[in-house]
């Protein structure tokens, strides 16, 4: 019997795959989801062992996003549906966007289905998305319900398809096919459908591969380059080098480099 109610959790050799885990719902967004995601995060970042994180869903759906019957029930104790979402938001939600932007390896979204509403910021909170050809991004809140984008889908969708591509997702609510996604730049690769766990893994031991410190100085830089002047982005590149030149993993990819091999680099 699995440990958890609504999330899976396995390793591959190194490889850590967490799947969300209500098929029959299509794997709704619920408090204890997200405080079971949240444990699993932690239990990633103890082991020292593991050096990527896949994340995926069980079934046809990704993630539905939120549940909305559940939501109708209203707000509890004393509180409007409005400030009990948000106070489950800001106290489940928010970190848990957050703690996979700030996991220390690199993190993988093997989108199996529909990633709806929510589901759609979970989905692009990784570092890598690699989508089955059924998958596709669905973003209702606005047209449907009035609603901005949450789970950082309103910054995600911004920053990496553009605000022209950005405001008519979230204005229209139109589905976004996994092969239209990539070609906006929200998927880095779409597969067919029976190939998306093979293909996935093949991606993370091309990821665990990488020096251990890679997924957090890359995502530092993109953050510091999205608001920063190019002087500013410029001192930034120089300062990083600075250290990370006299690391051993400069040292032993100068030695590959020499011996015509691929690096060996060590864990984290």
């Amino acid at each position: 019997m699995s440990e958890y109610k609504c999330v899976t959790f396995e390793v591959d050799d190194g490889v850590a795959i967490v799947t969300l885990n209500q098929p029959e719902k299509r794997n709704p967004l619920s408090p204890l989801q997200a405080e079971e995601l949240l444990a699993v995060l932690a239990r990633v970042r103890a082991d020292r062992s593991l050096r990527v994180l896949i994340l995926t869903g069980a079934g046809k759906s990704f993630c539905a996003g939120a549940n909305l019957d559940d939501m109708a029930a209203g707000g509890d104790r004393g509180k409007s549906l409005g400030e009990s979402t948000a106070d489950a938001m800001e106290a489940l939600w928010n970190p848990l966007i957050l703690a996979l932007q700030d996991m220390p390896v690199p993190v993988l979204t093997a989108m199996n289905g529909g990633a709806v509403g929510g589901g759609a910021g979970l989905a692009l909170a990784a570092d890598v998305v690699i989508a089955a050809r059924s998958a596709y991004f669905y973003l209702p809140s606005m047209p449907r319900l009035g609603l901005v984008p949450d789970l950082g889908g309103s910054w995600f969708l911004r920053r990496q398809a553009g605000r022209a591509r950005a405001m008519g997702l979230t204005l229209l609510g139109e589905r976004l096919s996994a092969e239209q996604a990539a070609q906006w730049g929200l998927v880095w690769l779409c597969v067919d459908d029976d190939d998306l766990r093979a293909e996935s893994l093949a991606l993370a031991r091309r990821l665990a591969a990488l020096p251990a410190h890679a997924a957090l100085e890359t995502r530092r830089a993109d953050r510091a380059a999205g608001g920063a002047a190019l002087a500013e982005q410029l001192a930034y590149e120089a300062a990083r080098q600075r250290e990370l030149i006299d690391r051993d993993c400069f040292a032993e990819g100068v030695r590959a480099f020499a011996e015509r091999r691929d690096p060996v680099f060590p864990g984290r």
